[in-house]
């Protein structure tokens, strides 16, 4: 059984229905669609179990409202693992990792800058990119400005 076939199991075996589907590009490549109230303990899990570390996140505006992918990455085997969940286009809302990964601090800022996400428990909010240029509630790499 190769590394990625033993991550996918134990995750389904910890957390079952939570992954509503599995994406494997290739062996080194998977994303799991997971509900956004299953982002901090499975995040946590890859993070100290599994022992993957948090890269980056990135965030997309789409037909089914919002995508966030969290990038996770086992640097010596090369694997790449994404937690992708979708939010609801009215009011995207979801639990910051600061708690867990300080590296997230800057990503949800600058994602909830352009997209207007909020990161709920996130410890600064704060514009970051735009030095408060930008109107109230306009966010930018929304659709509608682009």
């Amino acid at each position: 059984m190769n590394e990625t076939n033993a991550i996918l199991a134990d995750i389904k075996k910890k957390f079952g229905p939570q992954v509503s589907q599995t994406n494997i590009r290739n062996e080194k490549r998977v994303s799991l669609i997971i509900p956004r109230e299953a982002l901090l303990e499975m995040a946590e899990y890859l993070h100290h179990v599994v022992k993957l570390r948090f890269i980056i996140a990135s965030a997309l505006e789409s037909k089914a409202g919002f995508e966030i992918y969290y990038h996770f990455s086992n640097d010596q085997t090369g694997l790449i693992l994404n937690l992708h969940v979708i939010l609801p286009g009215k009011k995207p809302e979801i639990q910051s990792l600061t708690s867990l990964f300080e590296a997230a601090n800057w990503i949800e800022r600058e994602i909830h800058e352009i997209l207007g996400i909020t990161f709920s428990g996130h410890p600064n909010l704060e514009k970051l990119i735009s030095e408060g240029n930008w109107a109230e509630g306009v966010y930018p790499y929304r659709k509608k400005y682009l």
